[in-house]
């Protein structure tokens, strides 16, 4: 008589073997443990935690610092000499490192989540070392070489803040059914104290955060000022090349209120639109003047100027990634365009009853110039012909001298001062960098009639702060951008604000305090089962070697945990069996 009497079965658990294969390479059921996490692996998780979040600060910082890619480009172009887009590679390394280790993130939650330990593989390990050294690195670089940029996160939470309060709270919520599923599952009193006072507090901060959020769009709809205007920063170079006439003409296109240029003087003493020191990036140089490419630009005469061309270096280039929107007219104009004078840019301005600033760069000592550099551009202000109270006057040297020349020009510093400073020195207007400026300063020098521009504002949410904050003005590469935004992004009343917050609180409260309840009336009904526990039903005469390496893979693990050894698990009965088949006697 055959009686069969088959090992015990077990479902496949895919999920689990991928979660645990994943995080550290262990795909067999027998590699699996419920025992405690190691010290060592407590503290790679600690280390991959922590690379989360600076990779997480970094990837903010750089997604908010946007608005500023072209000054960072125009930076690295400074220290190599050559013109490229370096926020495509740092952009592709970040997105790739920060995904990579929120993934490692999510398994190991998972682990916790299932009660498994983590162990995290070797090559995991050397991925979250290398990507918390690059990014140390690279805070440390951005820190010595563009440390004021740091500034756009402050000024960008005052967009996002709220925004990013509820997420956060969100996630914390979500992690309460791990930390409730811990508690349940702990036997130490201890523990569980430890981690619900743990969870609890970060819970509560998250709770008051909005007591400290400050935002200048949370305010009275109705005291909101008028749309700053917006003034063209080298025209429109988003969408023409930079400093030249078609990139101011298309400015007006995006109805800008004024334009801002760079200033530099020839030789001959006629001043030009030019932003860098030398003629390298933005015209063809290497080809009419191929010996005089490093010359700086103000040592050229006026008529070697005109013969450059300043505009085939955009098509070529494609500095903002915006060529292929434009139309065949827009190329055959951008491909034929040259430098173009201060008095050229005057007359427009003054045609269509425009604002200019510029920024004056003084000639070298060895320039002809050098002194007479003020004077040279005063001449060229009055036989343009434009208007005095629509030029803003941005020089400090000889400041008397130039009021008495030309009364009407309006004086505008480019430095910070006090408001009873630049009124003291008859300064009317103030050109700042968006950073230099606070929502407390700028209501300060709205209240004192100092009329503030900031710049380079690109971006829809900064725009939108700013325009809260009581701003008059914003100079703008991107002013077919802000064409876009008739109103702020978002305007919420401080008593909705309230309401939303506390609602939000009060919901996440409801859903934390059920999700406990509700995992500890789980874990009260299961009985502690370890499905690393595997019984043998069948047992051999004398055990073969294959068996005995079975029982030490699936046992072994057991027998520290207090459960029995191989002779408890599989007694002898003194019957004679197979491992799937008996022969009766």
């Amino acid at each position: 008589m055959v009686k069969h009497q088959p090992l015990q079965v077990y479902e496949r658990q895919l999920c689990l073997s991928c979660i645990t294969g994943l995080y550290g390479c262990r795909w067999k059921r027998y590699q699996r443990s419920h025992d405690d996490t190691t010290k060592w692996e407590l503290l790679w998780s600690i280390i991959l935690l922590f690379t989360f979040c600076l990779l997480l600060v970094w990837f903010y910082f750089w997604w908010e610092a946007h608005n500023d890619y072209n000054e960072f480009n125009w930076f690295l172009y400074n220290c190599s000499g050559e013109w490229s887009d370096g926020t495509v590679p740092i952009l592709a390394t970040t997105a790739a490192g920060f995904t990579y280790i929120a993934f490692l993130m999510v398994l190991a939650l998972c682990h916790v989540a299932l009660g498994q330990q983590l162990n995290l593989h070797w090559l995991h390990k050397i991925g979250v070392t290398a990507a918390l050294l690059t990014t140390t690195v690279g805070v440390i670089s951005v820190n010595q070489t563009w440390g004021q940029e740091w500034d756009v996160i402050p000024i960008s939470l005052q967009a996002t803040g709220p925004f990013l309060h509820i997420g956060a709270l969100a996630a914390v919520t979500a992690l309460s059914w791990i930390v409730a599923g811990q508690v349940a599952r702990a036997e130490k009193t201890m523990f569980q104290v430890v981690v619900v006072l743990l969870y609890l507090s970060v819970l509560l901060g998250l709770y008051l955060v909005p007591l400290y959020i400050t935002s200048p769009c949370i305010m009275d709809p109705t005291t909101l000022k008028q749309r700053p205007d917006v003034i063209g920063h080298q025209g429109a170079p988003m969408l023409a090349p930079e400093n030249t006439l078609w990139s101011f003409q298309r400015a007006l296109q995006m109805n800008v209120t004024g334009f801002e240029a760079d200033v530099a003087i020839s030789v001959d003493g006629v001043p030009f639109l030019m932003h860098d020191h030398t003629l390298r990036r933005t015209t063809d140089i290497e080809k009419v003047f191929p010996d005089r490419q490093m010359q700086d630009a103000s040592f050229f005469n006026w008529t070697d100027l005109q013969q450059l061309n300043a505009g085939q270096w955009f098509l070529k280039e494609d500095p903002f990634w915006t060529v292929h929107t434009l139309s065949p007219r827009e190329k055959h104009l951008i491909a034929n365009q040259s430098v173009c004078s201060l008095e050229q840019l005057l007359k427009l301005a003054s045609y269509h009853n425009s604002t200019v600033v510029f920024r004056l760069r003084r000639p070298p000592p060895t320039h002809p110039c050098h002194h007479s550099w003020i004077n040279d551009t005063l001449q060229a202000v009055q036989q343009s012909g434009v208007p005095q109270n629509l030029v803003m006057w941005t020089p400090d040297e000889h400041r008397a001298q130039v009021r008495q020349l030309a009364p009407g020009l309006i004086q505008t510093s480019v430095e910070k001062q006090s408001p009873q400073s630049l009124q003291q020195y008859g300064i009317s207007r103030l050109l700042l960098r968006y950073n230099q400026a606070s929502t407390e300063e700028i209501r300060n020098f709205s209240q004192s009639n100092i009329n503030l521009t900031l710049y380079t504002i690109n971006e829809p949410w900064l725009y939108s702060v700013l325009w809260c904050s009581g701003v008059s003005s914003v100079s703008s590469e991107a002013s077919h951008i802000l064409k876009k935004v008739p109103y702020p992004i978002w305007l919420m009343r401080p008593d909705e604000y309230c309401l939303m917050w506390v609602s939000v609180d009060l919901i996440s409260f409801a859903v934390v305090v059920g999700i406990f309840i509700f995992q500890k009336y789980r874990m009260s009904g299961m009985r502690s089962y370890n499905p690393e526990q595997i019984m043998l039903s069948a047992a051999v005469r004398r055990s073969s070697r294959d068996l005995n390496v079975m029982k030490e893979k699936l046992i072994f693990s057991e027998v520290g945990n207090g459960v029995g050894g191989a002779d408890e698990l599989f007694p002898d009965e003194g019957y004679d069996y197979y491992t799937n088949q008996g022969i009766s006697q």
